[in-house]
């Protein structure tokens, strides 16, 4: 079941973007799954604190879609012709609704309209609307779960409103972050970047229940050989060049343990053949914020005394896929 440790979700994290986290999560271990409890702290920004002047649209019968994934879709007025695409993908708990009002990629795309996005929707299993990035299914090119019906909404928008199929980019939060790097192992031929917040290295999760104590916990450990291994074997025989990727992560985390910084730090370096020990920048792109870039694809940001509440920096990530 997909649910086993997101069970509580409604839950994770709410995240809004630069400087703005409201929720704090503590996270509790019970003997067969994680209990996540939620205390919203100012929610009067959330409705509104990033609107966009127009609506999400909801798209159905878009193609291939094993588990039920809706497709909602954000196109600013004025969207140039061949716009870029960002794929955000929403937190354990939240929906498309929840990402889109509480981040700032709409109104940013409202602002630039060199992009639309789209925004996935988790299937609700069993109360919870968390990306299956476990089953083989999801983890393997055109094998199905989730990521095909992501991939599959993609292919819609590239056929029916003209974006720029090399400009396709992707983001998450939490188990959208997951969603991210599973996309980036599986999917590598339809994304050109990505970026991860808090979320775990490719595979980390894979296994027969939705919720891996061990990854969750900081207790999975692997030799850069073995995790690039593992993304290889998301698509295999795939010879071309994999998305550029950012992943950040706050010393603090204890719902995704911080461990799994390091273990995606040794994942990416090996896919991308870069030395293990990259450039170093203090103060980047928030005061007491490290960022180091081992080469022109990846980056990785460790955000000191952060806890799972990451704030999205979107700017950031916009000027990453060159789209500011």
């Amino acid at each position: 079941m997909r649910s086993q440790a997101f069970t509580l979700a409604k839950d994770i994290t709410r995240i809004v973007a630069a400087g703005a986290s409201f929720s704090q999560v503590d996270r509790l271990n019970g003997s067969s799954s994680t209990h996540i409890l939620s205390n919203t702290l100012s929610v009067f920004a959330v409705a509104g604190a990033f609107a966009a002047a127009g609506q999400l649209q909801q798209v159905s019968n878009y193609g291939t879609n094993p588990t039920g994934v809706q497709m909602w879709v954000y196109r600013p007025s004025g969207l140039v012709a061949n716009p870029a695409l960002i794929v955000a993908m929403h937190y354990c708990g939240g929906t498309a609704q929840a990402y889109f009002s509480g981040t700032q990629y709409a109104n940013l795309a409202d602002q630039l309209k060199n992009f639309m996005v789209i925004y996935p929707s988790a299937p609700n299993v069993a109360g919870s609307t968390c990306w299956d990035v476990h089953s083989t299914g999801t983890l393997t090119h055109n094998g199905g779960g989730d990521s095909i019906g992501i991939v599959s909404q993609v292919k819609y928008a590239i056929t029916n409103y003209g974006v720029n199929a090399s400009r396709v980019y992707m983001t998450g939060t939490s188990s959208g972050a997951m969603m991210t790097n599973v996309l980036a192992g599986a999917y590598p031929d339809v994304f050109v970047a990505g970026a991860a917040f808090a979320g775990v290295p490719y595979g980390c999760f894979a296994g027969a229940s939705a919720w891996n104590n061990a990854c969750a916990n900081g207790q999975t450990t692997k030799t850069a050989q073995e995790w690039g291994n593992l993304v290889r074997s998301g698509y295999p025989g795939y010879n071309g060049t994999y998305p550029k990727l950012q992943i950040w992560q706050g010393t603090a985390d204890t719902t995704l343990n911080y461990h799994n910084f390091a273990e995606g730090v040794k994942q990416w370096t090996n896919v991308f053949g870069y030395p293990a020990t990259g450039a170093a920048q203090q103060n980047s792109p928030v005061n007491g914020w490290t960022r180091t870039t081992y080469g022109p694809n990846f980056q990785a940001i460790s955000a000191q005394g952060v806890d799972h509440n990451i704030p999205v920096q979107t700017n950031d990530v916009l000027t990453w896929f060159g789209l500011r």
